[in-house]
């Protein structure tokens, strides 16, 4: 599974890639993907080619700490942030690469879903622009009754370089974590926030291992990170 986000990546030319992991599995990923240059048993393409770096998050303290993580890795320039469990059928890249072009703004990327009431959601003004988010509406974000919107924020992110200040302002939520949530909220009010629709299908397999059966069915008969819509 981790090949996917990974490639998706790779697609958009994005090849310096910082991969933060738990600690129990770091040796696994290490394992795995070694320094980012992949090849296929018996030859042929390359699976991956990137320029892989290494963090471990030592206990869970949300993904804004793990962005905030990438501060010396990032160097000042913007960055995009792709969640391990998060799989897309199609790359993004054309809309990736777009963003990268100024990477001032911060941009997230969405997709309409009938439960819009167990994501976080977007709220768009009069004239279509991301206003805010509501995360859980009605039971963690009581500010709304019902989701304003069926736009659910997927764990697909660009920042602009300033991000690394507005995490180091954060307090962890009730749960004791640093909120991505919060982080986009902060750009959603200051007007420095868009919002992509995903291209395809999307499929978050992190839900529950039964879960990953259904996705990989999908991915046989649909491909996944193609290029363009076909």
């Amino acid at each position: 599974m981790i090949y996917y986000p990974l490639q998706l990546l790779q697609l958009a030319g994005i090849t310096d890639v910082l991969l933060v992991t738990g600690k129990g599995h770091a040796g696994q990923m290490i394992d795995l993907l070694g320094d980012g240059r992949l090849a296929p048993r018996g030859g042929g393409d390359p699976i991956l080619e990137l320029d892989l770096t290494y963090k471990v998050q030592t206990e869970p303290g949300g993904i804004a700490q793990v962005v905030g993580m990438a501060e010396d890795f990032a160097a000042g320039s913007p960055l995009v942030v792709v969640l391990g469990d998060n799989i897309f059928e199609h790359s993004q890249s054309a809309t990736l690469q777009e963003w990268a072009e100024d990477g001032s703004r911060a941009r997230i990327f969405v997709k309409q879903v009938d439960d819009p009431e167990n994501f976080g959601v977007v709220v768009y003004d009069r004239d279509g622009h991301v206003s805010d988010i509501v995360e859980k509406a009605g039971v963690v974000d009581t500010r709304f009754d019902s989701p304003p919107s069926q736009h659910a924020v997927v764990g697909l992110y660009c920042y602009p370089p300033d991000v690394f200040d507005l995490i180091a302002t954060l307090v962890p939520s009730a749960r004791g974590e640093l909120e991505i949530t919060d982080v986009n909220r902060h750009y959603a009010l200051a007007g420095r926030l868009d919002a992509s629709e995903v291209e395809g299908w999307w499929e978050d397999a992190g839900k529950h291992w039964q879960h990953l059966a259904d996705v990989g069915r999908r991915i046989e008969q649909t491909g996944v990170n193609k290029r363009d819509a076909e």
